[in-house]
């Protein structure tokens, strides 16, 4: 399912000219802005995931401010030099703006989650959690201005031009240095535990290696060779240790007969739960379950 920000507000004295320009691109949708403003417009916004802010043009002899809360201080903006904004998911913008007659922005919301996969990076939560309010910089408002004109653009381009420099923006604004190489190839800590968590929940079936690669993005040969490096098992392994720990469950929890915990463990028959089970934990399932009762 396509990402699709969330955000509540209470505002007045905004008129949208044109409706708004939108375009969505894989964890990310930007949005342009051209609004009249009354001689006093403002109100209070809050989205469920973070966003950019980017004032693009303002006209009008006023001022803006901005706090994160009813009661905190108002941060008035140099409308010339303060042009962009972070805000994380959750947090409240009060703006005021007073004699300001139009204002035209960008608005970029992300999926931090779908983010954090597509770079194959743990985003810093010291980041995402930290509002930036009032920043600029050349470089990315050459890049903001790149998007707005994809969001305007009547033929837009390929969808790989505009998520290119979307998430180009993002990479900059939340100070993500070049990832180092990882030693033998591990997986990323998610990919890790996307994986490791599916093999749990469906360790009585037979799990496929395409199903594992495609939910880390990786190719089968690529993954396969990750998860070794990563858990030192390669991932049939670590599925039939799966199977074992839900074996040693059952056979502790009651009297079910071998071939019954066999079945249900997801092996052919007890001959070969009995040979993989002595393989794995050095005794048959009857001397393991006699050593931990006695």
């Amino acid at each position: 399912m396509a990402f699709q920000p969330r955000m509540q507000n209470k505002i007045g004295g905004f008129s949208v000219i044109d409706g708004v320009h939108r375009r969505q691109w894989n964890g990310i949708v930007a949005d342009v802005w051209n609004v009249n403003c009354a001689a006093h417009a403002g109100g209070y916004y809050v989205a469920s995931d973070p966003r950019l802010f980017i004032l693009l043009d303002s006209r009008g002899p006023g001022r803006s401010t901005v706090r994160l809360s009813p009661r905190a201080k108002s941060l008035v903006q140099d409308r010339e030099r303060q042009k962009i904004s972070y805000i994380p998911a959750g947090v409240e913008l009060w703006a005021d703006l007073v004699n300001i007659d139009f204002v035209r922005h960008l608005d970029i919301h992300f999926n931090a989650e779908t983010i954090s996969r597509r770079l194959m990076e743990e985003l810093d939560p010291a980041q995402l959690d930290n509002p930036r309010l009032f920043f600029s910089d050349p470089r990315l408002m050459a890049i903001a201005e790149l998007i707005a004109a994809e969001c305007e653009n009547p033929e837009p381009l390929h969808d790989l031009y505009g998520d290119g420099l979307a998430l180009s923006l993002l990479i900059s604004v939340l100070n993500l240095p070049r990832s180092a190489p990882r030693k033998r190839g591990k997986l990323a800590s998610w990919q890790l535990r996307r994986a490791t968590d599916f093999i749990e929940e469906n360790c009585l079936r037979n799990i496929r290696l395409e199903e594992l690669a495609s939910l880390t993005g990786l190719s089968q040969s690529h993954f396969s060779h990750a998860f070794k490096a990563s858990t030192g098992l390669p991932p049939h392994q670590w599925q039939t240790q799966a199977r074992l720990e839900r074996a040693k469950q059952l056979l502790l929890k009651n009297n079910t007969p071998l071939t019954s915990v066999a079945v249900e463990t997801g092996f052919s028959d007890q001959a070969h739960f009995t040979r993989v089970f002595r393989k794995n934990v050095g005794a048959t399932p009857a001397s393991w379950k006699k050593s931990q009762l006695a």
